[in-house]
């Protein structure tokens, strides 16, 4: 039997099941058999740690695959986008997972061009234009919003950093904080990140609320405080906007199992919402 090895940062990955998910999977393990292979990189298991988990316990037979990759990023890569696929990620968990695969992406190609000995200057924008196109496109979403979840995701991480138990609230929907917040925390700095953490941890985190201007506001002429648009109406937005892009897709070719996806998707972004009025 081929050593199966397993990588710490691969099967921490991805959040674990939960318990309901776990047991069913297990119980149609042992009804069917393990039917879908367990996936090697060079003998690490890159898909399948809890199937792997299974049929170890139960001492059952299975089959595995492997395949080439050249470097951890590209198997990170791949394990974003067949997990993406697969699993029903909360809203926060969609943006960090492709803001995770557009860096690693820019990464990626941006070593390979740098090979090539072509001006870093001129390459370095048209790089990040083509990668965000790309996989805005494979995501079916806008470029602007794939750059902004890559700058989320880094926030995200540096938060991990500091306290893996802050980036799971925030990851599992626990921790109520608004995209905006976590972008604009990606032009601040580490003391600003250390603050959010210890405001979370402590309670005293107000997750969606805007940050009052030097000013104090704008105000009508006659005196009172205007009425801002509030966080909820922007995240509604941005949620609207990339539905409908998908929709539109999808409307073309009739493709109904991913439009039945994607409204199982704006549905969830929606309840999440809701919950954070």
């Amino acid at each position: 039997m081929q050593e199966i090895i397993i990588d710490e940062e691969f099967q921490r990955l991805f959040p674990p099941l939960d318990e309901w998910q776990f047991c069913q999977l297990e119980e149609d393990i042992l009804t069917y058999g393990c039917m879908n292979p367990l996936v090697l990189w060079n003998s690490i298991l890159i898909d399948g740690h809890n199937r792997f988990n299974i049929v170890t316990k139960h001492n059952l037979p299975f089959n595995t695959i492997s395949l080439k990759f050249n470097s951890r990023d590209e198997v990170i890569a791949w394990m974003i986008k067949v997990q993406i696929e697969r699993r029903n990620l909360t809203p926060m968990q969609l943006t960090y997972y492709r803001g995770m695969h557009y860096n690693i992406e820019k990464k990626l190609h941006g070593d390979m061009d740098r090979i090539s000995h072509k001006s870093a200057s001129c390459q370095n924008d048209n790089l990040q234009g083509r990668t965000s196109k790309r996989l805005s496109e494979h995501y079916r979403i806008s470029p602007r919003t794939i750059t902004r979840d890559g700058q989320i995701a880094d926030v995200i991480i540096a938060i991990g950093k500091e306290s893996m138990e802050t980036k799971s609230s925030i990851l599992s929907g626990e921790t109520q904080i608004s995209r905006k917040q976590l972008q604009e925390l990606a032009t601040g700095t580490e003391d600003d990140v250390t603050r959010i953490i210890e405001q979370i941890q402590d309670g005293t985190f107000e997750g969606g609320r805007r940050a009052s201007s030097a000013s104090g506001g704008s105000t009508t002429a006659g005196g009172e405080n205007a009425v801002d648009i509030q966080p909820w109406e922007i995240e509604f937005g941005k949620m609207t906007d990339e539905f409908r892009s998908v929709l539109r897709t999808h409307a073309k070719t009739d493709d109904t199992a991913s439009v039945r996806k994607a409204l199982r998707s704006y549905i969830t972004m929606l309840e999440d919402l809701y919950k954070q009025i």
